[in-house]
């Protein structure tokens, strides 16, 4: 009886067509539910949903040099509130986590990083 390869991921991680995970699953884990969707959202906030707040407290942190913690305050309390008002939204945090769900599908589907996937897709 052969020995199934070892590997860092549990057992039912380690399924699907590339051995990385079932595409059809929606269970997240602990860090999926607390960086990494977490992560999609401040990065979807401050380009899309905060940006017009985001490019004035950077204007004046970029005017105020070394001072800007002082100068830059209530760019700082506008953009932080705008982000909050988003963390906060449930419709935003469900949109996210299957945005994230997407791409993560997407990644044991094809076994390419979404980088790798944007890549191929610019070369033809």
């Amino acid at each position: 009886m052969e020995n199934p390869a070892k590997t860092v991921l549990s057992s039912h991680q380690n399924v699907g067509p590339k051995g990385v995970g079932d595409p059809e699953d929606t269970h997240l884990r602990k860090v999926e539910r607390e960086i990494l969707i977490p992560k999609l959202m401040r990065e979807r906030t401050r380009n899309e949903k905060c940006r017009f707040e985001s490019e004035e407290f950077g204007r004046c942190c970029a005017d105020a040099g070394l001072l800007m913690t002082f100068k830059c305050k209530p760019q700082t309390k506008v953009m932080y509130e705008c982000m909050e008002s988003w963390y906060k939204n449930d419709d935003f945090i469900k949109e996210c986590t299957e945005m994230y769900l997407k791409q993560r599908s997407e990644y044991r589907s094809s076994g390419l990083a979404q980088k790798m996937r944007a890549k191929k897709r610019d070369m033809f």
